[in-house]
């Protein structure tokens, strides 16, 4: 129901900026294609066991891709048993030396992260993207404001969106010309203002799909508020076509914000979105302790399913009539079940959060068996 009067209001709706389209793997990346998640491993790629676990792990929390740092050759040899190990796409981070981007595309990466300006001669690039093209690989661009090149820094003097931009569009250039169009861009910066200004001025200048991210955004707290208020910007304006939060925090946690911010803009409904009160004197049982256990005990659901969590009757039916599953506090010890907006039975607070969880889990069997039985 929720999602329903999300669908015919004019001004809940996001006009996306209309890229061509490519794919990383299986995943379709811009045109009509959902907005993807991104996240990226900091387990030693070494290390493939440790690498897969977190890999698996980030995909349990509903990744899209996967990057992968590929430094040296031990790397790029563990890559290509990672690749056959997990079954989402993973995108090999290339920085500096061409050989790794070889070694990555033949060991089954789906996407290069190479800038082809960085990484020598014509012929090394050419060589570069031959493999790419070779094995099926697209190719993602990124621009870093703390990584311009020199004569470009010289050029403008310090980090600005022109500089940014110029960087993604002499890389792209190389690409075009070598007749390889399966790219994306990102231009990132910490910086906020910087990093908007340059993603809309990229977007005004290709087609090209635009991976978005505020990188090194900081720990989980304020690395979530900074992402949010750059990405959710440029994705309000219709700017993005896939992301990644960059954290210093688990990765896992990557995916989570990035799904919120999505669900927020109700770009991706993956997931449960419970809608829940700050709490007040009003409440009839303890809002903050419940939705916090409901987090997580919920948090293996990916059905979209609304949630509303309201400690008293002030705007708690209100909130409830807008999702699929609430509850209102009414005090004396228990209070109001409602399913589809409507009031439907009592619950006394000490059973609450397993009821919640019973009947949220229930409505995503009923979702799963209706999507089974339409395909």
């Amino acid at each position: 129901m929720h999602e329903q009067h999300r669908e015919v209001r004019p001004w809940r709706m996001i006009e996306r900026r209309q890229s061509r389209k490519i794919h990383v793997g299986n995943v379709a990346v811009g045109g009509d294609a959902p907005i993807s998640v991104q996240s990226m491993t900091n387990t030693p790629t070494a290390d493939a066991d440790a690498t897969i676990a977190q890999i698996r792990r980030l995909e349990e929390a509903g990744a899209d891709i996967v990057r992968v740092s590929c430094p040296d050759e031990d790397s790029t040899r563990a890559f290509r048993t990672i690749a056959k190990s997990v079954s989402i796409p993973l995108v090999a981070d290339i920085h500096f030396h061409y050989k790794r981007g070889i070694e990555a595309a033949e060991a089954g990466a789906a996407c290069l992260r190479i800038n082809p300006g960085n990484i020598g001669s014509m012929d090394r690039v050419k060589e570069v993207v031959a493999a790419a093209r070779d094995h099926g690989c697209s190719i993602r661009i990124g621009v870093n404001g703390g990584s311009l090149e020199k004569h470009l820094l010289e050029k403008y003097g310090e980090p600005c969106p022109e500089a940014m931009v110029e960087s993604a569009l002499d890389h792209a250039r190389i690409l075009d010309d070598l007749g390889f169009h399966e790219y994306k861009i990102s231009v990132k910066a910490s910086d906020i203002f910087l990093t908007v200004a340059a993603y809309q001025m990229l977007a005004d200048a290709t087609d090209a799909p635009l991976h978005l991210g505020v990188t090194e955004a900081g720990g989980q707290r304020i690395g979530s508020v900074k992402s949010a208020i750059g990405m959710g910007n440029l994705l309000w304006s219709g700017i993005g076509d896939t992301i990644r939060v960059s954290l210093s925090a688990d990765p896992v946690e990557e995916v989570k914000v990035g799904y919120d911010m999505l669900k927020s803009l109700g770009l991706r409904t993956r997931g449960v979105n419970i809608i829940a009160c700050p709490s007040c004197a009003r409440q009839g049982f303890d809002v903050i302790k419940t939705v916090e256990t409901l987090e997580a005990r919920l948090a293996h659901i990916s059905e979209p399913i609304s949630l509303s969590i309201i400690g008293c009757v002030v705007n708690g039916p209100g909130e409830a009539m807008f999702t699929d599953l609430g509850f209102t506090g009414g005090g004396k010890g228990s209070g109001k079940m409602y399913v589809s907006g409507k009031p439907d039975h009592n619950v006394t607070n000490e059973e609450m959060v397993e009821h919640i969880v019973e009947m949220v889990e229930a409505r995503a069997a009923e979702m799963r068996a209706a999507k089974d039985a339409a395909e």
